[in-house]
Order: structure tokens, then C-alpha cells, then sequence
């Protein structure tokens, strides 16, 4: 009769069956976290290339000289701007920013004038690197081929491109390296003085060598 009454007894089926379904729904849980923690990662680095292209564009806005000049003061601070954007993201670190002034050239074709890097992750550009495109008109511009951004003439593009190496949360051998990129342009708010990046005292230029 004991037999019987422990086969029929069902008391613990329910924590039987909890402690199959738990360490699946942990799994699970992660899994969105990670995913959320991915999909929000792509969003912020998005919003970084856009407002960093949106603030060098907007350099020597309201200088009073009749061209405003670009200083490497003023591209620092873009940088700046971006790092506190991207705070918790360790984008020196894991990150590349490259901005870059697209212009065209003496023979109206498009040309990579100047470029200025943020980040210590080792990449180049996947656009070209400066002086590109310096004579001629072989250079088309720069983004994904076919859908090139180019400058007007007299105008310039800030151009902008982020390389940032995803970091996961939890299930970092399983999703393996993941790197994040993202472009921006906008075309500068008005004139500025085209000729250079002008030195600033005790300002070190952020160059991409």
C-alpha cells in the first residue's frame, strides 16, 4: 500500500517541474538583457556620430571674422562632447571616432581635406584618409560605394564614422566579438575659412596616425 500511495503522490511535481523550468528562464532573462543592453548600444553610438557631425558642422558659428576659422581647440571639444555622450560605453578604450572634412578639390573632385581621430581602437577610416582625392575627380567621396556623401562646391561635409567594439554582458564566448559602426554627415552651417585647421596654443591635434 505504500508503494501505491508514493506513486500516486504528486505533492512535488510542481517543484520537480520548477527546477528543470528555472535555470532555462535565467538563461532566457539574460539572453533579453543582453540583447536589450546590444540593441541599446547601437542606438547610443548612432546618436553620438550624429551629434558629433551636428557639432563640427556648427565650429566658428558666430565668429566675427569674415571667415571663421576651424581650430584644432574646436575639434577637440567636438571629441569631448562625444566622450561625455558616450559615458559608461569606455569609448576612448573600445572606440574610433574619425571625422573628417570632405571638400572638393581644384579640379571639382571630392577630396578628403583633413582628419581627426578619437579612440584607441586600432582602425582606419573605411572611407578613405586624408589627402584622398587631393587632384582629380577619380575620388567619389565618401560612405558605402553607390551611395557616396559629396561636397558642394565652396562647402564642406563633416563626415563622421564610429568603430566601437561591443563588450557583452554575460555571454561574451557565445556571441563572440561583436564591433559596432555607424556614419554621420552634415554639411557645415556656413562659410568658413577652408584653407586649414589652424593650431591652437598647448592644444596637442587629435591626428589618426
Amino acid at each position: 500500500m505504500r508503494r501505491v500511495r508514493l506513486l500516486r503522490d504528486r505533492r512535488a511535481t510542481v517543484m520537480i517541474e520548477m527546477a528543470f523550468c528555472i535555470p532555462l528562464l535565467v538563461l532566457l532573462g539574460i539572453g533579453g538583457m543582453e540583447m536589450a543592453w546590444l540593441t541599446l548600444s547601437h542606438t547610443r553610438i548612432s546618436q553620438i556620430g550624429l551629434s558629433a557631425a551636428d557639432n563640427a558642422s556648427r565650429i566658428a558659428v558666430g565668429s566675427n571674422l569674415s571667415l571663421p576659422r576651424v581650430r584644432e581647440v574646436d575639434v577637440n571639444e567636438v571629441f569631448t562632447g562625444a566622450e561625455q555622450q558616450g559615458s559608461g560605453l569606455d569609448l576612448g578604450a573600445r572606440g574610433r571616432i574619425i571625422l573628417s572634412s570632405l571638400e572638393r578639390n581644384s579640379d571639382g573632385g571630392q577630396w578628403i581635406h583633413w582628419q581627426r581621430c578619437y579612440g584607441n581602437l586600432g582602425v582606419e577610416s573605411s572611407f578613405g584618409k586624408e589627402g584622398d582625392g587631393e587632384t582629380g575627380t577619380d575620388f567619389p567621396g565618401m560612405g558605402p560605394p553607390s551611395r557616396e556623401v559629396t561636397a558642394p562646391l565652396g562647402s564642406a561635409v563633416m563626415f563622421v564614422e564610429i568603430v566601437y567594439q561591443y563588450k557583452p554582458l554575460a555571454y561574451g564566448s557565445w556571441m563572440g566579438p561583436r564591433t559596432i559602426r555607424s556614419t554621420a554627415a552634415f554639411n557645415i552651417r556656413e562659410g568658413r575659412d577652408l584653407s586649414q585647421i589652424y593650431p591652437s596654443n598647448g592644444v596637442t591635434p587629435s591626428t589618426c596616425d
